[in-house]
Formats: structure tokens, C-alpha cells, sequence
């Protein structure tokens, strides 16, 4: 009976001191662990709220689609909670070009219209394609390359998930042709001649 009571009170002493949430203090600087709790005194019921899903983003750009994050940045109710989320929004041929999020997997789902997307594996570079329509659900495996394209002729709005409240992000083009690598060392390394090398970084605002 001692070693009961024992064992509750340890029990107990432990859950009552975890802490239900920590509300990100994003005036301080953020770290693969995430990002300082808020005081809880200082934290209100609008910190686990967020509202920005509900407007569709701005598709008038090179890419022809829009992404908006509900990331920690935004939504500090989700810091330390292993999850986030977006609203992707793709006018007819928009594409989220090739990219990765090194810190998270991803879960699509599409609210409406028709989207191809698809992942390429690190082993063997397999690649999983598929068109979905309004419904459906694609997983993407936390790191892998990934895209969607809108194939339909309306626009098309997607919800994603993704496992991490900042899920981090890089674009393929953007990372080689958005920066000041050198040209020489671009075509070297990507097999691609002087004229593509040039013609991409102009279009995607790179020097060298």
C-alpha cells in the first residue's frame, strides 16, 4: 500500500509540473528545437487560433500558385507541438516547383480541383506520381523532393500538414539559380550548358 501510495504521488508531482503548451515567444530567435514559451500568464485563447487559411493566397507570379504557411512564425499556439499547416493555392498550369522540407513530412489534401503531384525517393530516385482530384490525400516522406502542378482548368486550393511547426523549405531552382554560385560551377555541377545557366538566373534573379 506505501509503494501505491508512492507511485501516485510521483505520478502526479510529475504530470502537474509538464507543461500543457508552449506558446512560441517570437520575439527571440528560434532553433531546431523550436522556439521560448510564453509566459502562460501572457498567453490568450487567440494563440491557438489562426485565420489566415480562409483567404485564398495570390497567384499573380512566376509560379502561378501561392502558399500560405499557418507555421509557428504565424501561429505560435503550434511551438513545440510537432505539427502545422498551409493552404496552397495554384491557378490553372501553377506549380509548387521541385522542392524539400528538410525538418518535416507533408500530407496533401485537396479541396478542390485537380492537382498531379508526386515525390522522388532518396535510394533508388523512384518516382510516385499521381493526379488528385477533390478528396483525395498524398503523404510526403519527410526530405524527399516533391512537387504539384495544377492540371485542370479551374483554380485549385489544397490543405497541407505537415509534421513539425516549422517545416523548413527549399526550392530546387531557387537554391541553384537564385544565388551567386557561379555560373562555371553550376553548368559543371548540374550538366547544363552556359545558355540554360544564364537564361534561369536571369528569369530567377541570380548573379554570377
Amino acid at each position: 500500500m506505501h509503494l501505491f501510495v508512492c507511485l501516485f504521488a510521483l505520478l502526479f508531482s510529475s504530470s502537474s509540473q509538464a507543461a500543457d503548451f508552449c506558446v512560441a515567444k517570437l520575439k527571440g530567435a528560434g532553433n531546431p528545437a523550436g522556439y521560448a514559451c510564453r509566459m502562460p500568464s501572457k498567453v490568450t485563447v487567440d494563440d491557438f487560433v489562426y485565420t489566415g487559411l480562409g483567404v485564398a493566397g495570390n497567384t499573380t507570379n512566376i509560379i502561378s500558385a501561392a502558399v500560405t504557411p499557418a507555421f509557428v512564425q504565424q501561429f505560435p499556439g503550434v511551438n513545440g507541438l510537432g505539427l502545422s499547416m498551409a493552404r496552397l493555392d495554384l491557378a490553372p498550369a501553377g506549380v509548387i516547383p521541385m522542392h524539400t522540407h528538410p525538418g518535416a513530412s507533408e500530407l496533401l489534401f485537396v479541396v478542390r480541383g485537380k492537382i498531379t503531384a508526386g515525390f522522388i525517393s532518396s535510394l533508388a530516385n523512384t518516382v510516385y506520381v499521381k493526379t488528385l482530384k477533390k478528396g483525395d490525400v498524398m503523404v510526403f516522406p519527410r526530405g524527399l523532393l516533391h512537387f504539384q502542378i495544377n492540371d485542370g482548368e479551374i483554380n485549385a486550393v489544397a490543405v497541407v500538414s505537415f509534421s513539425d511547426p516549422d517545416p523548413g523549405l527549399q526550392i530546387t531552382d531557387f537554391a541553384f539559380f537564385a544565388n551567386n554560385l557561379s555560373s562555371e560551377l553550376l553548368e559543371k555541377s548540374t550538366f547544363l550548358d552556359d545558355a540554360q545557366v544564364k537564361k534561369l538566373k536571369k528569369v530567377l534573379g541570380g548573379t554570377g
